[in-house]
């Protein structure tokens, strides 16, 4: 009996994922590595394994007997100072997986990274796998750094042992879902009326729906050693806005100041609005990323994995939904 291991099953892409690989799967063991609660501490398909990414320990005995690891285990953060916990978690996690499947003789690790480790540029190009790292670019941010890092070393594992590795890269995930706000959290600064300005970059995003079903194609059919861009429509921020406008019904502000005024503008709020009792939410990290382009060419992914992805709008309209429907509850 085939036997998967998913690390960080219980992020926003893991738990979309694993809910497919039971759907897909027959009669395979699913087994989940998680530092806290399992969602499917109860469920027969599911077992459970609690132990740290970072553990040499814990991830061997999640990888004892397993054909095929999906590693997603990960920290989503823009705070410079997360350096540390994003160093250890993206590349030491890495590093033990690694290790792990060449102990015991996985067949396959599919790694999920980032699309901003390729992707994103000063002017509105898109992208492709070829495209090289983004190092003068994102250098200043640890997230993404660090995933350079672990892309680095899983495809130097590649190289060395002929461990057969794929990396996925998937662009910003939208869809219902995200119980933690680590991917949609803009959209909610959106929906409570506070991004007062138009950012002056512009984005792509995938369902992650769609994006667990081009894990499982990557696991299917990637090339070993090769990286896969995941993606869905290349926006400017005006557009996303305006498209989240029509879908939410909240309307989208109008002025698009220069890079430099955003972030003029952002620091005198910081001062001024605590005097009203209230906070401003967007910090310069974020404000910085928004004024690049994060565009990506998909075409290897659509024609050697098969990927396709809904109507952008449908993901939009379900993003929104999930978000109001969290804030209800």
């Amino acid at each position: 009996m085939k036997s998967i291991l998913v690390t960080g099953a219980t992020g926003f892409l893991g738990k979309h994922l694993v809910e497919q690989l039971k759907a897909s799967e027959g009669e395979a063991r699913i087994r989940v590595l998680c530092r806290g609660a399992s969602l499917w501490e109860n469920d027969a398909q599911v077992e459970t394994i609690h132990g740290d990414i970072t553990s040499s320990a814990d991830v061997d005995r999640a990888a004892a007997g397993a054909s095929e690891i999906y590693h997603l285990a990960g920290v989503v953060s823009r705070d410079p100072h997360a350096a540390p916990l994003l160093y250890q978690t993206h590349i030491e996690g890495t590093r033990q997986v690694c290790e792990a499947a060449r102990r015991h003789g996985v067949q396959k690790v599919v790694l999920v990274s980032s699309s901003g480790t390729l992707a994103v540029g000063r002017e509105p190009v898109a992208y492709d796998e070829n495209s090289g790292y983004k190092h003068e670019i994102v250098g200043e941010w640890p997230y993404y750094l660090s995933k350079i890092f672990a892309e680095k070393l899983a495809l130097g594992y590649f190289a060395a042992y002929h461990l057969p590795v794929v990396i996925v890269n998937p662009s910003l995930l939208l869809g219902p879902g995200d119980d933690r706000s680590s991917s949609t959290h803009d959209v909610e600064l959106f929906l409570r009326g506070q991004i007062l300005a138009v950012p002056l970059g512009g984005l792509n995003f995938v369902d992650a729906r769609d994006a667990a079903r081009g894990l499982i194609a990557a696991m299917r059919s990637g090339s070993l050693g090769e990286r896969y861009l995941l993606g869905g429509p290349n926006w400017t921020f005006r557009e996303f806005i305006q498209h989240l406008s029509e879908v939410s019904g909240v309307r989208a502000p109008k002025m698009q100041p220069s890079l430099a005024m955003q972030l003029a503008s952002a620091r005198l709020l910081r001062r001024l609005m605590p005097l009203a009792g209230k906070s401003f939410p967007l910090d310069d990290v974020s404000i910085k990323m928004s004024a690049l382009f994060w565009y990506c060419d998909t075409r290897k992914a659509r024609a050697e994995l098969g990927f396709t992805t809904r109507d952008p709008l449908e993901t939009l309209k379900d993003t929104v939904e999930d978000l109001r429907g969290r804030r209800r509850a």
